[in-house]
Parts: C-alpha cells; structure tokens; sequence
C-alpha cells in the first residue's frame, strides 16, 4: 500500500525502490546502480547490524550476506570499486543545468 500510495503522490519525483536479501531467492534484476566503495559497504552493513538486534538470531544475519549482494551488484554494474548498490526505478527524469 505505502508503494501505491508513494508512486500516486509523488509521481513526478525519481524514486528508487531497494531490495533486500532474502532467503526464498527472490532477487530481482534492478536496473539503476550506484557504485559504492568497499569501506562505504562495511559502515552501512554494520549500521544495519546494530540497528536490527532483534534479527541478530538469524544465521544469515551477518557482515558477509550484507557485502555479498553490494558486491554481486557490483560485478553487474561493473563498478570500479567491485561493489554497488542495486535499485529498482520505474521512471527517472533528469534536467541539466
């Protein structure tokens, strides 16, 4: 519903829908990347290592699934950094100065 309702009300914004890793294998294949650099993988997935305990029982709640997709989607959007972050657009608009 909250994606319904974001796409009707701001339909004339970019707006990037992430993924999240799942164990049923249900990755998608996004189609906007932005290139991040290793140490930048490290602080977000301890971030979100510190920010979930309550998931912290969960065998592939860990550092490594946190750097495996960056890293996946790095070697897809042949980042420099070898890592990435992969995003879902529908539509994007750009204006140059």
């Amino acid at each position: 519903m909250i994606c319904e309702l974001t796409w009707n009300t701001f339909r004339s914004h970019l707006i990037l829908e992430y993924e999240i890793p799942k164990y049923d294998g249900d990755l998608g294949a996004p189609n906007f990347f932005v290139g991040l650099d290793r140490a930048t993988c490290e602080r977000k997935a301890n971030h979100i290592l510190d920010a979930f305990a309550s998931q912290r029982s969960k065998q592939w709640f860990t550092e490594e699934t946190f750097l495996a997709l960056p890293r996946i989607r790095g070697v897809e959007a042949n980042s420099r950094s070898g890592y990435a972050e992969g995003f879902y657009c529908r539509n994007s608009c750009c204006k140059f100065l």
